[in-house]
């Protein structure tokens, strides 16, 4: 894949950036994602802090656009934070230093990128159109590689390729690892595709991710491309919550101007009085719709209900303000799964209790609010607002800290969006140096 020619990195960062996501589906056949995430993560925080401290002795092109954003603080604190949580939980319940060490590296491959990689974003001079465009051509891979996915269950090829040695430095599973062209849906044994992804219902969402950015791209031709790779991406997983994620997360950024306006609000009091007439009719076909919704994979349903509710209780008896310090195995009635895996909130109180929970939830709050005050203002909060909309989603069905490697360019965006704001509220007489938007 050539590198486009219109929109080119202009700096090491942005080159860093740019080239790790553009070769996500390389990356992904030697089973390389798991590792490049946190790598880059960590390289990219190490050069904000390096420019932050260097300040003018840094080459022009790679200067600090600004001091951290409050929000991007709230952030570093809140997942820092996290981290000694983690080293009480392992305290209180003896699981000594081994295993300490190991959640402790853990943490620094999962949480730490929520910060890490919004950092980079608020601080190196990183411009959202190289993101928009690199996910385009992620895009382009995947429509390319569409025919050949789609083939493989008809033409008697295995589901997995093969499992990478990389596997060795350790992770949340050998599925971080290992190549698949598709895999059998236990419920109807029908074929779903995952793509680059772990596992399908985690694709669904980094197709609703890869729609959100390509509607910001300026160019026809690559928007086009990034739109129906998403959405393939979102069909093929059959999941779920991809179909929730396609129309919330594109058409709800986009409608929420129209509540500045004062026509719109006479149409939505017009709306409320005329459910005194309809109004239980639709609440019966919604209750249908969730029902059928449910139902639809009615097995999965049960388990992650029934995981939840296990670490709730846990949680409430055992472990209320630091938890339990890490994942247990659960029993038969779970399939297995792991106590406190498969929801960010309530594994989260499983194995850090309230505490760890708080610390999740006030910087992502505060991040939600600043998207959606700035989408309903200015097309400049589509795009984050998106982004939040769709790790709030994906934190009801999956763990963030063993996501946050593939949702990264979102991660970036939020960065990039705090620093824009932070720009916005400077003097006049201090523009802020980060590099203008450049056409495509």
């Amino acid at each position: 894949m050539s590198r486009p020619r219109d929109l080119s990195p202009a700096n090491a960062a942005e080159a860093m950036v740019y080239r790790a996501l553009t070769w996500t589906w390389p990356f992904y056949a030697l089973g390389a994602l798991y590792v490049v995430g946190p790598v880059l993560a960590w390289c990219l925080g190490g050069l904000a802090v390096l420019s932050l401290y260097l300040g003018p002795a840094i080459r022009r092109d790679l200067r600090a656009t600004g001091a951290i954003p409050p929000v991007t603080t709230a952030w570093l604190l809140g997942m820092s934070a996290l981290l000694v949580i983690l080293w009480i939980g392992h305290i209180d319940w003896g699981l000594g230093l081994k295993q300490t060490i190991k959640s402790s590296i853990g943490w620094a491959k999962g949480w730490a990128l929520l910060a890490l990689f919004q950092l980079a974003g608020a601080v190196l001079p990183i411009r959202r159109a190289i993101l928009v465009r690199a996910q385009c051509v992620v895009g382009l891979w995947t429509l390319a590689l569409l025919p050949f996915l789609l083939a493989a269950p008809y033409a008697g090829l295995p589901e997995r390729i093969f499992t990478s040695p990389l596997k060795a430095i350790g992770g949340p599973g050998p599925e971080y690892f290992t190549v698949f062209l598709f895999t059998f849906d236990p419920a109807s044994w029908t074929p779903r595709w995952q793509f680059y992804a772990p596992w399908a219902p985690f694709a669904a969402l980094l197709g609703v991710l890869q729609v959100c950015f390509a509607l910001e791209e300026r160019n026809l031709r690559w928007r086009s491309i990034g739109v129906t790779a998403g959405i393939a991406m979102i069909l093929l997983s059959k999941s779920r919550m991809g179909l929730v994620g396609l129309v919330a997360c594109t058409m709800g950024p986009r409608l929420l101007p129209l509540v500045l306006r004062g026509w719109a609000w006479q149409a939505l009091a017009a709306a409320t009085a005329s459910l005194a007439v309809v109004g239980s009719a639709l609440l019966q076909a919604l209750q249908d719709g969730v029902a059928a919704f449910k139902g639809a994979r009615a097995d999965s349903t049960r388990v992650r209900e029934t995981l939840q509710r296990i670490a709730g209780e846990r949680w409430e008896n055992e472990a209320f303000w630091f938890g339990h310090g890490t994942v247990q195995p659960g029993a038969h009635i779970v399939e297995y799964m792991m106590i406190g895996s498969h929801h960010t909130w309530w594994g989260l109180l499983f194995v850090k209790g309230l505490s760890g929970l708080l610390s999740l939830l006030v910087p992502l709050a505060w991040q939600t609010m600043i998207a959606l005050l700035d989408a309903a203002r200015s097309p400049r909060g589509r795009l984050p607002l998106s982004i939040m909309m769709t790790i709030i989603l994906l934190s009801f069905g999956e763990n963030l800290e063993i996501e946050a490697y593939m949702i990264w360019p979102g991660l970036v965006v939020l960065g990039i969006h705090a620093a824009e704001l932070r720009d916005l509220r400077q003097p006049a007489e201090q523009p802020a140096p980060r590099t203008g938007a450049v056409s495509a």
